[in-house]
């Protein structure tokens, strides 16, 4: 997949779970601008709101990547409000941690060109059956089953 195409896929799939959260009731904001690493802004019934960042994995990853999400260097620390919404279209599975449950199951890269980057590996592999599947470990943090995602902890992160 060339990096046109990447980068297309994630705003696709930016949008469809904007329009997934919509649909099931949320008031979703997007910013104009994407400065600090926030892709929808979400807010609860009694108002509550929290920041939302939505990463994806495509179906054209590397076998073994289909849930393997790195953010970069922009979020270094922990963030209040702060959220991460993960997709893997080769799964169809869906996730939702806060910042802090992110940094405390990442892994930092600690040399190299990538120093300081963060990214968290949410799948499993059996190279003997040649399959992916959602790693147990990050079961607390998965809403969806089988592509029907479930925003209770959604809710639940605003208080709902």
């Amino acid at each position: 997949m060339s990096s046109r195409n990447s980068a297309s896929f994630g705003k696709r799939i930016e949008y469809w779970v904007i329009g997934l959260l919509l649909k099931d009731g949320f008031d979703v904001f997007v910013p104009l601008v994407d400065d600090d690493g926030i892709d929808a802004i979400v807010r609860g019934k009694a108002g509550q709101k929290l920041d939302l960042q939505i990463k994806a994995r495509s179906n054209q990853v590397k076998f073994g990547s289909s849930a393997l999400f790195g953010v970069g260097q922009s979020h270094p620390e922990e963030r209040d409000g702060f959220y991460f919404m993960f997709y893997s279209e080769r799964l169809d599975e869906m996730w939702l941690m806060s910042s802090a449950d992110f940094i405390e199951n990442c892994v930092t890269t600690s040399s190299g060109k990538n120093t300081g980057n963060r990214s968290v590996w949410m799948n499993g592999r059996s190279k003997v059956r040649n399959e992916e599947y959602p790693n147990p470990r990050f079961d607390a943090w998965r809403i969806s089953k089988q592509g029907q995602p479930d925003f209770s902890r959604l809710r639940l992160a605003l208080g709902e």
